[in-house]
């Protein structure tokens, strides 16, 4: 027994040393095995949160896409309240926008709610300028007024509230008209509930999730709001081209009106005046009284000063209309500005004042341009030059423009540039009249603006130097006018462009002036001459303009009526002068079926068309059916007889 205590005693020392080295051995084991089931806990937990990240990175995705694939506001931001409800699992979502006047949130979106009950909330809420200030997501104060939106349970515990701003583009593009700071971007405001009675809080990559959908908003947004900017500039372009065309169309039609009320009233005006004019000239070639003779010397002025007043206003309106063409032709330069001072050599003389011409002697015989509208603007000059001077002399001076030559002092710099096939001439007109002062001169080529320092017992109309600024334009050209002052006279200056002619047109002018009796002739004694004119009083004064020449003169009232009489008289009329607008056969008809009538050229009876438009495509027309000549009223004796002279010297008409 003794021995079997012992040895008992022996195993047991040794399995107490054998524990002493197995126990701490288990201990380890049992600690690992501790461990590795906290890092499996661990790792759990981990995978978890990565699942739910990835799941919240393709909810981020998916949300970017929704709000990206739309251009519409209300749109992109309901599908933002949207997804984020479902992505966070959220109990509200809400977006107050600024009102017009930016001094307020106003409640614009919700999750639950299609059309939100109108709320708002003051702008320097200490809330809203909490998160306003800061960049992040920022949880805020369940009791916050813009939380106050969540629905109403009767749970006693609120989920937790973010609150994040989100940038607007531009305060126009959102309505914002007076945003507290301008120098600041205006913000909405996005708050996010949790759920009631949970113990779930905010973790960050949620308000990371937040703030990364807040920034793609405000892009989409961004985008929104330029696109409607867009489509709003569009239907303004659109609604302005619409009033544009209406207003063009508008214009049209009051052009056309206007050109037919200016053919009425042309021919309407004319009528009378060519009367006057054409009975004041026989007047004059009878035996009168010297009162009587003023008398109608006062009314053949005053008639061509009304003819002319017409003409201005006609031409007046086709320049801004931009109707009026130049019409061009050879002429002889020489002759064009003698021509104008014979015309006013008697209002010179009636005014005893000294009148002059100086022509240049390199200035060219003949050029090419419009010899009618220059001879209208030297005038209008030297008239105006006659009109306002009262002692002293009046000079016409004409050269060719030099760069040497002095420039206007207070107009544009005008640079000519002569070339092989055109020049620049200058025509002055000086005088030693009323003067103008420096505080008149812009006044002068205005239309219907008379200068303080012109009387206005002179007559003046106020738009002769305006036609004349126009027409110089259209002839490429320049006009001023130069003065030292009130009663230290003036000088008007205009220059034209002109062209030279070509070799056989110069030599064929140089021809027909130096052929005998081409134009000077007057004597028309017993040329058989029919009149052709629906107006009693106007087929009364061109025949007595022409029977004052010699003319044998047969009269007629209509078209029908003149092919009539060249039927019964055979071919005993040489000149035919046919009102256009007669009644039944019209002025162009007679001229066709007068051209039908005689085959043989040499037989055919000329014919001079009568009118009183002005206009250059009836011209054409005219000489298109077969016109010689065309005479525009108002004519007087003077104006008739060059119309014949014209004829004899271009060898048409024998008598």
């Amino acid at each position: 027994m003794t021995i079997s205590k012992v040895l008992t005693a022996v195993v047991s020392c040794a399995t107490a040393l054998m524990l002493v080295h197995i126990i701490p051995d288990l201990l380890s084991v049992k600690t690992r095995e501790l461990f590795l089931k906290n890092k499996a806990a661990e790792l759990d937990r981990e995978m978890g949160m990565i699942r739910t990240q990835e799941e919240t990175g393709r909810h981020v995705r998916m949300l970017t896409q929704e709000i990206r694939s739309t251009l519409d506001r209300r749109t992109i931001l309901n599908t933002t309240l949207v997804e984020l409800g479902k992505t966070l699992e959220l109990e509200e979502c809400t977006l107050w926008m600024p009102t017009r006047n930016g001094l307020e949130l106003q409640l614009s979106h919700t999750l639950r709610q299609q059309n939100p009950v109108p709320m708002t909330i003051p702008i320097h809420h200490p809330t809203i300028k909490q998160v306003f200030s800061s960049h992040r997501a920022m949880v805020i104060s369940p009791n916050s007024p813009v939380a106050m939106t969540r629905p109403r349970t009767g749970k006693y515990m609120a989920g937790d509230v973010v609150g994040m701003r989100v940038p607007l583009l531009h305060l126009n593009n959102f309505h914002i008209r007076d945003w507290p700071d301008p120098a600041k971007r205006p913000y909405a405001l996005m708050v996010l509930m949790l759920p009631s009675d949970s113990a779930r809080r905010w973790h960050v990559h949620e308000l990371e999730l937040v703030e990364v959908v807040a920034e793609q908003v405000a892009v989409a947004l961004s985008h929104a709001a330029i696109l409607e900017e867009s489509i709003r500039a569009r239907d303004l372009l659109m609604e302005r081209i619409v009033a544009l065309d209406t207003a063009r169309r508008e214009a049209e039609s009051a052009v056309v009106a206007r050109n037919k009320f200016l053919a009425v009233m042309n021919h309407e005006m004319r009528t009378p005046t060519h009367l006057i004019i054409g009975l004041s000239s026989l007047l004059q070639e009878t035996d009168l009284s010297p009162e009587q003779r003023s008398m109608v010397e006062t009314i053949a002025k005053s008639a061509n000063l009304l003819g002319t007043l017409v003409n201005d206003v006609l031409d007046l309106s086709k320049l801004e209309d931009g109707s009026l063409k130049l019409d061009t032709c050879t002429f002889s330069l020489r002759d064009l500005f003698q021509e104008a001072l014979n015309l006013v050599k008697p209002i010179a003389s009636v005014k005893k004042l000294s009148l002059s011409l100086h022509i240049d002697p390199s200035l060219p015989e003949f050029a090419k341009g419009d010899d009618k509208r220059l001879l209208q603007i030297t005038l209008n000059v030297i008239g105006n030059a006659l009109k306002y001077t009262k002692e002293g002399n009046v000079s016409l001076i004409v050269c060719l423009e030099r760069k040497d030559f002095l420039r206007d002092p207070h107009g544009p710099e005008f640079l000519v540039a002569p070339g092989d096939d055109h020049f620049f001439i200058r025509v002055q007109v000086r005088d030693t009249g009323l003067g103008i002062s420096a505080a008149d001169m812009p006044k002068l080529f205005n239309q219907f603006m008379q200068s303080d320092s012109s009387p206005r017992t002179y007559g003046t109309t106020g738009i002769g130097l305006a036609i004349c600024k126009r027409f110089v334009n259209l002839m490429e050209g320049h006009i001023w006018v130069e003065s030292q002052g009130v009663g230290k006279g003036s000088t008007v200056a205009f220059i034209v462009k002109l062209h030279s002619p070509d070799q056989m047109q110069e030599m064929s002018r140089t021809m027909n002036m130096l052929r005998p009796n081409s134009v000077n002739r007057s004597d028309f004694t017993g040329l058989k001459v029919l009149v052709v004119d629906d107006n009693m009083v106007n087929r009364m004064v061109t025949k007595g303009l022409l029977s004052q020449l010699g003319c044998d003169v047969f009269t007629v009232g209509s078209g029908r009526e003149a092919m009539l009489a060249l039927s019964q008289h055979g071919h005993a009329f040489k000149v035919l002068f046919v009102d256009i607008w007669t009644p039944e056969v019209d002025g162009f008809e007679v001229a066709i079926r007068v051209k039908e009538k005689y085959s043989i050229e040499s037989e055919r009876p000329l014919m001079v068309a009568v009118t009183t438009s002005t206009d250059s495509t009836m011209r054409d027309r005219c000489f298109s059916v077969g016109m010689d000549g065309v005479l525009l009223k108002p004519f007087s004796l003077e104006k008739m007889k060059n119309m014949l002279a014209e004829l004899l010297g271009r060898g048409l008409v024998l008598s």
